[in-house]
């Protein structure tokens, strides 16, 4: 059970509704029935499943409370509970564009989720993960989608599959289909690779009511009328660019809500072209905004303030900055 998205980030239901026919609104009953059959659902709250959360949601995002810790943990942990799930694996973000900006804060947030689960007799463990640059090269809904396809199809960038496959590899230690999270990353690996995973992913689209054949021809799943490239205007070593900043960005294109009552623009977003530690030329490309409204030279000039170019060379930090963390006894 997943959420909308909250001031700079991107919601996962927004994400599926990009895909056209996409239903996030089944009822208790067909949500039950679809993971007995496939063994996988993603829904939003409904007025059955969490309605509490679906009214506060939207509130956080006007009300200046995106950031509270409390209400970050019981919206996540309320939505994890409900779907009925014993074994929870929570990706807790920190860094420039995460909720959380320091290490720290993510521990304390995953150490306040894993408690709530605990609670209630579920085991819950928790990644700490950085977002001190954004995980993959897509920003925004369509394109984060397009992303997922690619790496499903062996395509994807290496960041975004390596984090993919650790958290398969804990959930399944964690659920007991292996002795060791190790063994979990190569069976996930393997899945992947066998194509296996994208089998799944489509079994899943296809029976919330999604048109799968939108992927055989990802070019125009992503089509947007108006694009600008945002070029380098100095040279050096690129260094993480401002994650949050981005998300402004592509939020203030179209992308996001800035009120509950805005609606998004699925095809809106920002494709990253450089890595960050890459000698940058002046006049080089680092990324491309896409709109299907026009787009302004502020937005691109916006976009550019967000890359670090310096002459300092730079090391890339670790993706996930503590495998693990357990409050278990």
């Amino acid at each position: 059970m997943s959420g909308r998205g909250l001031g700079h980030t991107g919601g996962t239901l927004d994400k599926l509704e990009a895909i056209p026919g996409y239903n996030i609104s089944l009822t208790s009953d067909a949500f039950i029935k679809q993971v007995n059959d496939i063994n996988v659902a993603v829904v939003g709250q409904t007025g059955n499943l969490v309605y509490a959360d679906k009214v506060l949601y939207s509130l956080r995002d006007v009300t200046g409370t995106v950031n509270a810790l409390p209400l970050i943990a019981s919206s996540i942990m309320s939505k994890k509970l409900a779907g009925g799930a014993d074994c929870i694996l929570l990706d807790v973000k920190y860094g420039e564009g995460a909720f959380m900006k320091t290490v720290e804060d993510a521990r304390q947030l995953a150490e306040t989720m894993i408690q709530i689960g605990q609670n209630l007799g579920r085991e819950v463990n928790a990644m700490l993960t950085n977002m001190n640059r954004p995980l993959g090269n897509a920003i925004g809904n369509a394109l984060e989608v397009r992303e997922a396809v690619e790496t499903l199809k062996n395509n994807g960038p290496k960041d975004l599959e390596e984090l993919c496959l650790v958290a398969a590899g804990y959930m399944l230690f964690q659920a007991q289909f292996v002795d060791s999270p190790e063994k979990g990353y190569d069976m996930a690996l393997e899945t992947l690779r066998s194509g296996k995973a994208y089998e799944v992913f489509l079994s899943w689209i296809v029976a919330q009511g999604g048109d799968i054949s939108v992927f055989e021809d990802l070019d125009t799943f992503t089509h947007a009328t108006y694009s600008k490239e945002v070029v380098a205007n100095k040279e050096g070593y690129l260094h993480d660019p401002k994650a949050m900043e981005l998300g402004l960005v592509s939020m203030h294109l179209g992308a996001g809500r800035q009120t509950k009552e805005d609606t998004i623009d699925y095809k809106v977003g920002i494709m990253l072209s450089q890595e960050v530690g890459n000698r940058i030329k002046v006049g080089d490309v680092l990324a491309t905004l896409y709109s299907d409204q026009e787009i302004l030279e502020s937005h691109v000039q916006d976009a550019v303030a967000c890359f670090e170019i310096n002459n300092d060379t730079i090391e890339k930090p670790e993706l996930i900055a503590r495998n693990l963390i357990t409050t278990k006894q």
